[in-house]
């Protein structure tokens, strides 16, 4: 009887023991992660955060940053995040009351960073008061309200840009992960070394386009444009959920023939009826240019793949 009982204890005491074994193997064990705005930022940090935390993108592909709407999913995303990266609330306005409730060092806006504001393009305003009157007047009116205000806030597109939000990402994940610095250092290493090959190799992709006069449809590639010396010749709209005017397509128009335009191009969330009308009879031609990496898989060498991406659409237009 008495062997019995201790024969019962000790099964008792080893399935307890194999239950808290596997209370605490149950126990997720990963880091929350590195959450970005919007695609190309997540190319960026997952560059730095390789091998230490996942990287999660907000904005599905197809959104614009320029103006999105947060479902609950998105907020909880956003507050469970060990950094939050964005832009800045000139770019993303919808997010600027949720990112104000996190703590300071588990947000990032890339934007206002000291090392990141000198470089930073004026925003142009050529278009600002060129919506017409009457059924237009409703456009105006949102124009004011998305405009990204005094610079040009799509700085994913600059190289120079995107390798200091990477030292800056790679400083606070050193703040968050100490333990992990030696991983850190060798991945910010990593991506500068690949910048600078990449950044040679784009400059050959582009150099037979050099010159040639071309319009975008939406004001976003100042940044990459400055940096590999393109030549273009003016954009439809700064906010794409905005149509131009009629008087501001005759003008397009007439620029694509005066100017010899050799290629107007598109993008792929938004493929306005618009510029094939302005294009048609024109000889010019059509391409489509991706600012923001639809598609495109998260990891460390995205970066330099979305670049070498934006400038391939370049070239099959231009060259």
């Amino acid at each position: 009887m008495i062997h019995k009982s201790k024969h019962n204890a000790r099964k008792f005491l080893l399935g307890a023991a194999v239950t808290s074994v596997v209370s605490v193997t149950m126990v997720p064990t990963s880091n929350a992660s590195v959450v970005t705005s919007i695609r190309p930022l997540a190319f960026i940090a997952a560059g730095i955060a390789d091998g230490v935390t996942d990287t999660q993108v907000l904005l599905p592909d197809g959104s614009s940053p320029h103006d999105y709407a947060l479902k609950p999913s998105d907020l909880k995303k956003i507050k469970q995040a060990d950094l939050f990266v964005w832009i800045g609330p000139d770019m993303e306005m919808f997010l600027q009351k949720p990112i104000n409730t996190l703590p300071q060092n588990k947000r990032l806006a890339l934007a206002e960073q000291n090392n990141i504001k000198p470089l930073l393009m004026a925003e142009s305003h050529e278009d600002e008061h060129d919506h017409e009157h009457g059924d237009n007047a409703n456009h105006d009116n949102d124009h004011e309200h998305h405009h990204h205000g005094e610079y040009n806030m799509h700085i994913w597109l600059s190289p120079d840009i995107a390798n200091l939000a990477a030292q800056d990402i790679h400083q606070r994940l050193v703040e968050l992960y100490p333990e992990q610095k030696d991983k850190l250092d060798v991945n910010l290493r990593k991506f500068k070394e690949n910048m600078a090959q990449n950044d040679q190799k784009i400059a050959n992709i582009l150099q037979p386009a050099k010159n040639k006069g071309y319009f975008v449809f939406h004001d976003a590639y100042g940044y990459f444009e400055k940096h590999y010396r393109l030549a273009p010749l003016g954009h439809f709209t700064i906010n794409p959920e905005i149509q131009p005017g009629a008087q501001k397509l005759h003008q397009i128009r007439t620029q694509l023939v005066e100017h010899k335009a050799q290629c107007v191009f598109a993008e792929p969330q938004f493929r306005p009826a618009v510029i094939e009308s302005v294009a048609r009879n024109t000889g010019v031609k059509m391409g489509t240019l991706d600012p923001l990496g639809s598609g495109l898989a998260i990891g460390p060498d995205s970066y330099m793949q979305f670049l070498t991406n934006l400038s391939e659409q370049y070239a099959s237009c231009l060259n």
